[in-house]
């Protein structure tokens, strides 16, 4: 049946300060981390000095598109 569902995500976030988030994702021994970073972290007026960039959700969303 075209309906059946075939693979459901197993995914876990966790908030650890400001924009930066732990992403636990299947298969992966380590957590990813997630946050902003330019132009991005520039919109949502974060300091990088406070805040080490790194890639966002956007960055994973089109990677995964293109991929």
């Amino acid at each position: 049946m075209a309906d059946d569902v075939v693979y459901t995500s197993k995914v876990r976030i966790e908030r650890v300060k400001g924009p930066l988030r732990r992403a636990y994702l299947p298969v992966e021994t380590e957590p990813i981390f997630l946050g902003v970073h330019s132009e991005v972290a520039e919109h949502y007026k974060v300091d990088p000095n406070v805040h080490e960039p790194h890639a966002t959700t956007l960055d994973y969303l089109a990677a995964a598109a293109a991929g």
